[in-house]
């Protein structure tokens, strides 16, 4: 796998083969001794005239100031951070990183790791509406270092002195250490099991926690995602992610382990003028092969606001593989974005729809290389019922769900009935429980927790077409919390089990009912909708007396509505939640633009918005 050498004509020969890491029977095994920083160091000693990582800053500049970084910069750079944190930690402490995306954010994560500390990737509190979510995670945590940069330095010093004096860091600027402190560096040795980063989760569904994740994890996810996509050495990429999202830490640990090169951005670049996007990953095509990560959101966005300028020369032909993951992927918003850029040769497969989640690190499962992404129309009353029925498109009660392809390579992933913990059949709907050395090792610092989540055993496997065939018979499983199914062996996700909307006994799946909400009206905005249920007398307006569950949808207007007669609008959705699900609606808010709250990595946060409307906190114009 790869070549001997790179399109920029830098030697790639010294570069570690695939089958480095693979037993004989093809499964992921990663030798003795390996870690995150043996990776970087063959790099920076092999290939360290290579640009390892690319950042353009929009700030100041529209067309984006390109800061390059090579392996050589990143090792000398490594020591000095390396040699500072020395200073003033001791091994396993806790080192946070709450900095702008920026090239000094990548040197900080890897120097923490390479100085035998734990990461915590972050952000800079300047992030509106998340100081909360930063204070409980430097609670969790408890890092003896922040690092920053000097621009953000003095909002970090702010907060930190927001903190009780008994937990506060020290906080260190990444870029005004200067590189002759490198010479006091001391090499640590790390174990490929010795935790490399704390990733937190989103809190999309209960408070943050921060996911063990090992040197064994990483680097066996990062190769699992690179067999699964069909990456070689000579592949490129660009990102906007934020870099403390694990997606987005992802594909910078991808380049550390692959010796690649990646073109980075920030997010608020990318939403501002999606076009930015879209215009690097033509850029970077022009070299060979490209490959991106991105949430379902940021295809629609692409496909309405980032389109080439009118005569603007694009060719888009080369970008092989873009994972659409970290929230539902919608077949509509992978229809209209290649709709939108197959005039510029983007190939119908490019998109790959995917499934993963922070307790494995990221990645779980995608499609075949060679494939495009597929749906399959199911009945909605028996999906609600725990069966996948399949239905004709046009079919009255038909939902649409998008494959997610196969579980990667030595990785495990059955469905089981929560409550028996035995397996399900294909065709049954239950929680995705997983299992592979990318599986993180718990939550830091909650035993019980991470015995809950991470330490199950399946109880009964089916005795033919198990899905846990392969796995140690004494493996522990991840509970997910994630609903889903398989058919045809492949992978589809139905929704999450704290989401589910049970109304007079009967499952509904939130997602199902917002985009039937969202289509009811134009003057919705598509993809910020929530729906869930609250006790009778928590709606609007309700008698004391009332009781069992009732069902409320959030909707924020879309641009242009905010002037109208809003009853019409509301008069609609419950018509068509009536209509297309049995439901009636017990409320209907509409809402300003951005009033529903999103976790740090963008996704709806229905229990956040469930909690805002029983509290009477939501930003309403007009009643339903």
């Amino acid at each position: 796998m790869g070549s001997a050498s790179g399109s920029d004509g830098v030697g790639r020969g010294n570069r570690p083969e695939l089958t480095d890491y693979l037993d004989a029977e093809g499964s992921i095994v990663l030798p003795p001794g390996v870690s995150l920083v043996t990776f970087l160091d063959r790099h920076i000693a092999n290939i360290g005239d290579a640009v390892a990582y690319r950042y353009l800053d929009y700030t100041e500049h529209p067309d984006g100031k390109a800061v390059n970084l090579t392996w050589s910069q990143l090792g000398i750079r490594l020591r000095a951070i390396g040699a500072r944190l020395q200073q003033v930690t001791s091994r396993g402490d806790r080192v946070a990183i709450l900095a702008p995306q920026s090239i000094d954010y990548i040197v900080g994560f890897f120097a923490a790791i390479k100085a035998g500390n734990i990461a915590v990737p972050l952000f800079a509190p300047e992030l509106p509406g998340h100081a909360e979510r930063l204070n409980a995670v430097l609670g969790d945590a408890q890092p003896a270092v922040v690092l920053t940069t000097a621009a953000a330095g003095a909002a970090v010093a702010e907060f930190v002195r927001s903190l009780p004096r008994s937990r506060r860091p020290r906080v260190i600027a990444i870029d005004e250490i200067p590189d002759t402190v490198g010479v006091t560096f001391a090499p640590v040795h790390l174990d490929t099991d010795d935790i490399a980063y704390l990733q937190y989760t989103s809190g999309s569904t209960r408070a943050p926690a921060g996911v063990e994740i090992t040197h064994r994890a990483v680097g066996t996810n990062v190769l699992q995602m690179v067999i699964s996509t069909g990456m070689d050495w000579d592949i490129r990429s660009v990102s906007w992610l934020p870099l403390y999202h694990d997606m987005g830490l992802l594909m910078i640990v991808c380049v550390a382990v692959f010796g690649t090169q990646v073109t980075l951005m920030s997010p608020i670049a990318f939403v501002r003028r999606p076009q930015r996007w879209i215009r690097q990953l033509a850029a970077e095509a022009a070299h060979g092969r490209t490959f991106a990560a991105a949430p379902n959101f940021a295809f629609e966005l692409a496909a309405e606001r980032g389109l080439p300028d009118a005569g603007e020369d694009l060719e888009l032909s080369n970008v092989v593989s873009l994972i659409n993951g970290s929230e539902p992927v919608s077949i509509h918003s992978i229809a209209k974005f290649n709709a939108a850029f197959a005039p510029y040769g983007l190939p119908s497969t490019a998109i790959k729809p995917s499934y993963g989640m922070a307790e494995a690190t990221l990645f779980v499962s995608t499609i075949d290389p060679a494939a495009g992404a597929t749906v399959v129309y199911l009945d909605r009353d028996q999906l609600g019922a725990g069966r996948a029925v399949r239905l004709s498109p046009d079919a009255r009660g038909a939902i649409a769900q998008v494959s997610c392809g196969r579980i990667a390579r030595s990785q495990w992933g059955v469905i089981v009935n929560p409550d028996t913990e035995a397996e399900l059949p294909d065709g049954e709907v239950g929680e995705i429980w997983l299992h592979g050395n990318n599986i993180g090792r718990g939550y830091w610092a909650r035993p019980e927790e991470s015995e809950r989540v991470f330490g199950n055993k399946l109880q009964r496997p089916l005795p033919a077409g198990s899905h846990a065939d392969g796995a140690p018979s004494e493996a522990t499983w991840l509970r997910t919390g994630d609903l889903g199914v398989y058919l045809a062996g492949e992978l589809y996700i139905t929704g999450r089990i704290k989401d589910l909307i049970i109304v007079d006994g009967r499952n509904h799946y939130p997602q199902d009912i917002e985009a039937t909400a969202a289509q009811a009206s134009s003057a919705v905005r598509s993809g910020y909708v929530a729906a869930f249920s609250v006790p009778a007398n928590r709606v609007r307006g309700a008698r004391g007396d009332e009781a069992g569950e009732r069902l409320v949808v959030v909707a924020e207007r879309a641009p242009g509505a905010g002037r109208i007669d809003l009853q019409p609008v509301t008069d609609a959705i419950r018509a068509a939640v009536s209509r297309r699900h049995g439901l009636p609606l017990s409320d209907v808010l509409l809402v300003p633009a951005g009033a529903i709250p999103r976790t740090t990595s963008g996704k709806l946060a229905r229990r956040a918005c469930r909690a805002q409307y029983v509290n009477g906190e939501l930003r309403v114009r007009g009643r339903g």
